[in-house]
């Protein structure tokens, strides 16, 4: 019992097994820290090269590159982490070779039960190059609206306008709908009493909007007078269209009411506003 004790205890002590101990964990350090170092560098090559594509006559819009540049970040990443994971199974003296030989044969098995995450991953390639949406883009998938934060392989990330993140996986993407891509268009109602003010009222109006031109970035052009869009003994409705950027129709329709008010309020005209956005 004693010397099996000793021959414990020999080992324990033995300056061999923990200078090796001592060296792979500085080598575990070491892949650690080079493939922290060589993630933060692709990331600065991605960047690098798209900074570089701004001034390039050829290139593909903002949004799109902004989707591109985190998804090659998150390639990168992954690549990365997967070689420093081998790295270190082979400092545990793993035999690598077989592990992946074993890990391909289960993944056979396992990719008929993982067919839903393999229709996730073709999915998110074609929502990216063929430009469904992008980064930034205010969109509609399924039941789910807002922005998009974030576009994976998997899934893709949109935040509500009351700060909720949805995460949806890319392969239950049927229907989207982006409202970023096309400009919208702001659609406000003016009602007046119908007191034989209508002429004057219109003046009024059509001076102000041509006005408006190029007052306010977010219009396209200076908003349209269409005219009486409706008529009865008590009160006279003129509609007034808008065309904006995109997603700030909200933003002008606000603008054209107040602009409106004040205009009409300072020719002694009544007036209520009905607004519609598209």
């Amino acid at each position: 019992m004693d010397r099996i004790y000793d021959n414990v205890t020999k080992e324990i002590l033995d300056e061999k097994i923990w200078l090796l101990m001592g060296e792979g964990i500085i080598k575990i350090f070491l892949v650690l820290l080079l493939s922290r170092i060589i993630i933060r560098i692709g990331k600065t090559v991605i960047s690098k090269f798209f900074a570089v594509r701004l001034r390039s006559p050829i290139r593909v819009s903002e949004r799109r590159e902004t989707t591109l540049i985190k998804l090659l970040e998150n390639i990168v990443t992954y690549v990365i982490n997967f070689i420093a994971l081998i790295m270190i199974l082979e400092i545990f003296s793993f035999d690598v070779k077989a592990l992946l030989a074993g890990a391909g044969i289960l993944g056979l098995a396992v990719g008929f039960g993982a067919q839903s995450l393999v229709k996730d991953i073709i999915t998110g390639f074609f929502v990216i190059f063929e430009d469904h949406f992008s980064v930034g883009d205010y969109i509609k998938i399924n039941t789910f609206e807002g922005e998009v934060i974030e576009i994976g392989l998997r899934t893709t990330k949109i935040k509500s306008g009351a700060g909720e993140l949805h995460f949806i996986p890319n392969g239950s993407i049927i229907q989207v709908t982006n409202y970023s891509i096309l400009n919208s268009m702001a659609v406000v109602d003016v009602t007046i009493p119908n007191d034989g003010s209508v002429e004057r009222a219109e003046k009024v109006l059509i001076d102000l909007l041509n006005s408006m031109e190029g007052k306010y970035e977010a219009l396209v052009r200076a908003p349209e007078f269409l005219g009486i869009e409706k008529i009865s003994p008590e009160e006279i409705v003129f509609r007034i269209k808008a065309e904006t950027k995109p997603m700030h129709h909200i933003e002008i329709s606000r603008i054209l009411k107040k602009e409106i008010s004040a205009a009409l309020d300072s020719s002694g005209i009544k007036s209520t506003y009905n607004g519609s956005e598209s």
